[in-house]
Parts: structure tokens; C-alpha cells; sequence
């Protein structure tokens, strides 16, 4: 198991991003998240007590994820499920995903399941919208995240994964990506992880700059979701 110091950490020698380049990505983050909060305070005060209010629980969902050198933090999430319900239907899925690499998701994207039955109906409508990441702002806020990056994943995730796509974890794990800008659900998870390893290899800032506003798009644009 990736433990805090992370295996993944030596793969880094060769593709640690320039002091200046860390720097400028992390201004970026720090701007545009202290921004992003003081304007969506609001709805994430909405959004919060409908969880509330339509399921038993808390409002947000908290996940160990691993992210830069496989250190381990707690992701923060709206949720999205019903309480305590078991894991198993979607670790199946994503072992389907990260084993077959010609398969590609289904429903919401890479990692999510379409007609999930452990969804709320409220979460679909959040995890369609894509309102149930706004919390990650804070896990960016901290240092443990950054706007733009390979998705956070989980412990036993990183087990299955080919040792060529460890390098991943060189950089921040990001609230959107290379794949999420782009395909979704239309790539495989092969293809995903393609994906991350080209940002990890040749990414700046002026593509993050690009996959964040081809982002806002594919958020606000019905057709620009594959889904």
C-alpha cells in the first residue's frame, strides 16, 4: 500500500516542475479558490442544508484520497449517498475500469455509475452539475489539492494501477484535469491515465489556464459533457 512517504515519490526526480512553475501554480490556486469561496458561499450554504434536509446525514462526505507523493488526505465532498452504505459496487466497477483497458465508463464519468442505486436524487442532480465537488476548494485552500491536476485516488485505486501511470502522483492531484476537460465517460480509463501522465510530463501554465476554462464549457454546456 502507498504509504505517506509514497513509492511514487521517486518517480518525480525526472519530471519535478520547476520552483518558479510551483509557485505560479500555486498563486493561481490561492487566487482563484479565495475568490471562488467568496462567491459561492452561497449556494454551498444552499446546497448544504438540502442534503440536510432530503437524507439522513451530514451534509458533506469525507474520503481518504492520495495525492502528491501518495500522501493521504481527507477529500471533502457533498454527499451525494445515502449513510453508510458499502463501497463494494464501485470498487467492482472501477477494478473493471483500471483492468480492461479498452473499457470505458458508463453514466457520470470515469469513476461514477450510472443509476446508481446508493445515490440520493438529489445527489444525481450534484454529481450531474458537478456542485458536489465545490468543497474541494477548501482540501486547494490548504495545499492538499490544486485547481488543475490528476484526480486524487483512492488507496486501494493505486494497487491496481500499471507502474508506468505512478508518476501521476508527482504533481498535486487537481479538481479537474486533462480528461475531464476533455472525454469523461467517452475514454477509457487507459486513455484517462494517458492523460494525466501527458500533464504530469508537459504541463503549464498556460494549459492550465486552457483545461480551466475548457472546464467552465463542459460544465455549463449540455452538450459538452460526455456523459
Amino acid at each position: 500500500m502507498l504509504d505517506d512517504v509514497g513509492r511514487a515519490r521517486p518517480l518525480a526526480a525526472g519530471v519535478e516542475r520547476p520552483r518558479a512553475r510551483r509557485v505560479a501554480q500555486r498563486t493561481l490556486d490561492v487566487v482563484v479558490v479565495g475568490l471562488g469561496i467568496v462567491v459561492l458561499s452561497p449556494l454551498m450554504l444552499v446546497i448544504a442544508v438540502l442534503v440536510r434536509a432530503t437524507s439522513p446525514g451530514p451534509a458533506l462526505f469525507r474520503q481518504t484520497r492520495l495525492g502528491q507523493y501518495g500522501r493521504r488526505f481527507r477529500i471533502l465532498k457533498f454527499r451525494t449517498m445515502t449513510l453508510g452504505c458499502s463501497d463494494e459496487l464501485h470498487r467492482r466497477y472501477v477494478t473493471r475500469l483500471l483492468r480492461d483497458g479498452e473499457l470505458s465508463a458508463e453514466g457520470d464519468g470515469i469513476y461514477k455509475l450510472g443509476a446508481d442505486p446508493r445515490v440520493t436524487r438529489l445527489g444525481r442532480v450534484l454529481r450531474r452539475t458537478s456542485l458536489d465537488e465545490l468543497p474541494q476548494l477548501f482540501n486547494i485552500l490548504r495545499g492538499q489539492m490544486s485547481l488543475v491536476g490528476p484526480r486524487p485516488m483512492l488507496p486501494w485505486e493505486f494497487e491496481l494501477l500499471h507502474p508506468e501511470h505512478h508518476v501521476r502522483f508527482a504533481v498535486p492531484a487537481g479538481l479537474t484535469g486533462l480528461w475531464q476537460a476533455g472525454g469523461r465517460s467517452a475514454l477509457t480509463m487507459a486513455q484517462a491515465l494517458e492523460l494525466d501522465v501527458q500533464y504530469v510530463r508537459t504541463g503549464g501554465l498556460l494549459l492550465d489556464l486552457r483545461i480551466l476554462v475548457r472546464t467552465v464549457g463542459v460544465l455549463l454546456l449540455p452538450q459538452g459533457r460526455a456523459r
